[in-house]
């Protein structure tokens, strides 16, 4: 029995009982769902609930006395070994061992979809994150938002959401002037001005423009015309340098917006209409306002500057727009700490829109910190080839694509992130992804061995996993499709990763404890044959929750 199945049982229930006027409850207050979780100790049972008291005022009961009506019809169910009151209304429930067994089962009958649902099936969600200028390498910021973005849109997916991974494609404004000024004197020989960027990959670029075009001769253009040939491809082959090292760490994009085409295709000044006509945008000291402070700001903000100019918030203003016209539900944003102040501004852009903002609304904001590198207790020193900061192939270079993922995605993106390569690059159980994915890999020992020693499952007998290790393995698979639609809800995909620690504990101290294959004076029993299914099916839930981290899952270490 899953906790889904319990919770559906338990739910029938209830409302049997307010059908037979022994629990007196409006059809209203009857809960969507009832909620079932693990108590703290097993001696309280597999399973408990406080559905009892939660309902017992509206019913007029006391708690105790509404749990005893629900314990007695959970009694009656064959896969319940036990339910019991405690404390003011609690409900514990044990089950059956077969009851518990059969998650093995389930587990393994649905493969890669167990812990996917459909309970967000049908929205569509425009999921914006990285969005690093193409003025140099990703940096290791970045690169958590490619690992947090990346592995939170396939956890939106597995609860049925459409997800458009999107990145924001900066062509736009005085960084890319800075970017091309500064390739256009690396490749006469000269120093990059002084708030140009750095870099050997700055000289690498100009470099490569200069080698892909040979019929251009840099003596004959003025300094305008030079600096128009490298921001057109000089760009390009930056933005082109970013994809690749996104791909490499299996970060795929379904759309590469440009932020001049909002400007191109009269999409800023078509948002600055719609305001307009709403009456949101007034004229003071000669620039435009928006009034943004009536809809929770804390100041208006301009939107064309005294001198004609669209202020930057004009772009995302059209941005957000254009997302909305598109399809998207709603549009989710992955920021840096420095967008913080950022939050107030949209969400009233949002509202002026006639939209909602907020978690889970149709605009979302979600700002993540820093990240801090050091190795054997000392700052990771900067990266040569950007020449100031430290930069996602670093990352990559010294601890694998696997490592680099997990470790990045492992903490709430709202805090900072202080990472060890000496940690992340050993195998060693003090590496986490080395132990979550040494617990998978162990599965598939544990298979093999299991095969040449002649135990199938060919025959289940779901009863056999009856020793207090099998049902805490059991109860750990049992949480993992809470544990994802959890991470949806709340935007978390650290929760996937620390389950799956949780998970290779509770595998690891089974393993101890437990026998697939039998002793050399001993014949294959159902119990061999039964806890080859349960270790199978860890192995099953090991894959699925690396994947949705975009992680491998390795069959030998």
């Amino acid at each position: 029995m899953t906790p889904e199945e319990l919770s559906a049982y338990l739910q029938s229930v209830l409302s049997e009982s307010v059908a037979n006027g022994e629990i007196s409850l409006a059809s209203e207050d009857l809960p969507n769902e009832v909620k079932i979780e693990r108590p703290r100790s097993r001696e309280h049972g597999d399973w408990a609930t406080n559905l009892a008291m939660q309902l017992a005022k509206k019913a007029g009961m006391n708690p105790r006395a509404l749990a005893e009506i629900l314990v007695a019809k959970l009694l009656a169910h064959d896969g319940i070994a036990g339910a019991e009151v405690a404390g003011p209304g609690f409900i514990n429930i044990t089950l059956e061992a077969g009851a518990a067994g059969e998650l093995a089962r389930t587990i393994l009958a649905l493969g890669k979809d167990y812990g996917r649902s459909d309970i967000e099936k049908g929205k569509k969600v425009n999921l914006e994150f990285v969005s690093a200028n193409p003025t140099g390498p990703v940096h290791i910021g970045g690169a958590r938002w490619a690992a947090v973005g990346d592995s939170l849109a396939r956890i939106l997916e597995a609860t049925g959401q459409e997800v458009t991974r999107e990145y924001y494609f900066n062509d736009h404004g005085a960084q890319i002037d800075r970017f091309s000024a500064s390739l256009l004197a690396r490749a006469r020989g000269a120093e990059v001005p002084a708030d140009g960027y750095g870099g050997q990959y700055i000289t690498d670029i100009a470099q490569r423009v200069l080698a892909a075009h040979p019929e251009v001769d840099l003596a004959q253009l003025d300094d305008a015309a030079a600096q128009e040939f490298f921001r057109e491809h000089g760009v390009n082959l930056m933005f082109g340098e970013i994809k690749q090292e996104l791909r490499d760490f299996r970060v795929d994009f379904d759309v590469f917006f440009h932020e001049d085409s909002l400007y191109e295709q009269g999409k800023v000044e078509k948002a600055i209409e719609r305001l307009a006509s709403a009456e949101m945008i007034y004229e003071q000291d000669g620039a435009k306002w928006v009034r943004t402070t009536n809809f929770g700001d804390d100041k208006d903000r301009v939107i064309i500057k005294s001198d004609g100019e669209a202020a930057y918030f004009a772009g995302d203003i059209a941005y957000y727009l254009d997302k909305r016209e598109r399809g998207a539900d709603y549009a989710v944003y992955l920021l840096g700490a420095d967008h913080h102040g950022y939050i107030g501004r949209m969400y009233a852009m949002a509202r002026a829109f006639g939209d909602r903002a907020g978690k889970g609304e149709n605009l979302e904001i979600l700002i993540g910190q820093l990240v801090n590198l050091v190795k054997d207790g000392q700052p990771v020193k900067m990266s040569k080839r950007a020449g100031t900061i430290v930069v996602l192939s670093d990352l990559v270079e010294a601890a694998g694509v696997d490592a680099a993922r997990y470790s990045l995605v492992r903490a709430a993106m709202d805090t900072t992130l202080e990472i060890d390569l000496a940690v992340i690059s050993s195998n060693t159980n003090d590496n986490p992804v080395y132990y979550v994915q040494y617990a998978h890999a162990r599965t598939c020992s544990v298979a093999q061995n299991a095969a040449q020693h002649g135990v199938t499952r060919d025959d289940f007998d779901p009863s056999k996993l009856d020793s207090q290790a099998d049902g805490e393995l059991l109860a750990t698979l049992a949480k993992y499709p809470e544990v994802v639609a959890q991470s949806a809800a709340l935007r978390e995909p650290h929760r996937v990763a620390r389950y799956l620690e949780e998970l290779a504990a509770a595998y690891h101290g089974w393993y101890a404890k437990s026998r697939v294959t039998p002793r050399a004076d001993e014949a294959v029993t159902t119990t061999h044959q039964a806890r080859l299914w349960l270790n199978d099916a860890a192995g099953q839930v090991f894959a699925n929750g690396l994947g949705l981290l975009g992680v491998s899952a390795p069959e030998k270490m």
